[in-house]
């Protein structure tokens, strides 16, 4: 059974000095050292948002460590890895109204999470909110901030060069979410570990009719450590952009996706690998098929080659209906 350490079951927001709007959620698995220095960074004012640790069975004590050193954190700690949905078990625990994502190497900056909130409160059919991601000591531009700044899309996933800029993805390193609205549409699957795991649930909000913006405000830092060998990493990746199509997308399009993802950048080894490791998923991913509507998918994957960032189709795209808020 998961235990919950630090002597609460959902997250304590009543404590004086932390937030009652955002809880931060962690999923983090023999990261001990690099967790704690987060939770520190976290921990500083001017926000302290509340705190939930989900640790994926952990060899190195670091369920322990957590509830030693930050006391007011809630711990989970699973007896399994659950990978990404370790994310969706954190946000339960909450009982703030949103929720920020971060991993054990990456950490909100000053002012960044009340920015956050404010965004949030002022527009309820927003139901996530990408950040702008800083790297490394040096506090560089992540690329993929870049593309989201320089998107073709509107808040309504119509093509527009002006205004809040709509996403088609986002990093759980740098995301808040509505609570609600993120649980209602299964929050991140547990079939997809990690890697990739962030298109599925864009999609499922998109389709639900939440906007998904980007912020630039809002400022996350990320200190990723080196990756010596990243082929385990680029199946997964490769095997989750396979799941995704077969699970959301129209026929034409899993057929194109499918073909783009196996002709990618990784050995053809590798990419056999990762089409069996995709079908033997495939049972579930056709049990649970459900295409999104024309809308999100020609928003998400363009005819052109299927990459939510490329040129997008030249008709705009009406406004979805408001999504069904307080669900």
């Amino acid at each position: 059974m998961p235990m919950a350490l630090g002597g609460m079951s959902t997250a304590d927001t009543s404590t004086g000095g932390i937030s009652t709007q955002v809880t931060v959620v962690i999923a983090t698995r023999n990261r001990q050292e690099q967790l704690l220095r987060t939770l520190a960074q976290l921990s500083a004012p001017p926000d302290r948002p509340a705190l939930v640790v989900v640790d994926n069975a952990s060899s190195d004590g670091t369920p322990g460590a957590v509830a030693r050193d930050f006391p007011d954190a809630v711990v989970l700690a699973l007896p399994f890895n659950s990978g990404a949905a370790g994310r969706t078990l954190g946000a339960r625990l909450a009982s703030t109204s949103y929720v920020a994502f971060s991993d054990d190497d990456s950490w909100w900056a000053g002012g960044a999470l009340s920015a956050a909130a404010d965004v949030l409160r002022a527009d309820p059919a927003v139901g996530l909110l990408a950040g702008h991601i800083l790297v490394g000591p040096d506090a560089e531009d992540d690329p993929t901030s870049q593309l989201m700044a320089d998107g073709p899309l509107d808040e309504w996933l119509r093509r527009c060069p002006e205004g809040r800029r709509g996403v088609t993805g986002f990093l759980a390193c740098a995301a808040i979410v509505r609570r609600d609205a993120f649980l209602a549409v299964g929050g991140f699957d547990q079939h997809l570990l990690v890697g990739g795991e962030e298109e599925l649930v864009a999609l499922n909000m998109a389709h639900a009719g939440w906007k998904l913006v980007y912020s630039p405000e809002v400022v996350a830092h990320h200190h990723p450590p080196p990756r010596p060998d990243d082929r385990g990493r680029r199946r997964t990746l490769v095997r989750n952009d396979l799941l995704t199509a077969w699970l959301r997308y129209s026929t034409p399009t899993v057929l194109r996706r499918s073909r783009r993802a196996l002709r990618g950048a990784i050995p053809a080894a590798s990419q056999w690998r990762a089409l069996g490791a995709a079908l033997r998923l495939g049972p579930w991913a056709l049990a649970r098929r459900a295409p999104v509507d024309r809308v999100v998918e020609r928003a998400f994957a363009p005819p052109s080659n299927g990459h939510g960032s490329d040129r997008q189709t030249s008709r705009a795209v009406q406004p979805r209906a408001t999504p069904r808020l307080n669900r």
